[in-house]
């Protein structure tokens, strides 16, 4: 059974833009690969509501996606382990 998702990542701007780009198309392959994308929406850089790891910036990055609802477990453990993401949210848009 299908759930459906909704994903939102911030990612750490001093880690440059290249890198940015890298960890934004890692996802969203992630995401196409073991989920259905339905959207992914970059906000690009903006000022974060406190600080996070002494970060007042953050690249924030929003995915809508349905999938397993194993997946989202799986999703959680690699923002987790990925050098760069300094906050993420992931929520079950259907409860």
């Amino acid at each position: 059974m299908m759930n459906k998702y909704e994903s939102i990542f911030i990612i750490n701007p001093d880690i440059g833009e290249e890198n940015i780009k890298a960890l934004v198309e890692k996802f969203k392959t992630l995401l196409e690969t073991s989920a259905q994308l339905e959207s992914i929406d970059e906000w690009g850089k903006r000022k974060l509501a406190y600080t996070i790891a002494d970060k007042n910036d953050g690249y924030y990055v929003l995915a809508n996606f349905s999938a397993e609802s194993e997946f989202p477990r799986e999703l959680e453990r690699i923002y987790k382990i990925t050098d760069g993401i300094i906050k993420y949210m992931i929520i079950n848009k259907e409860k």
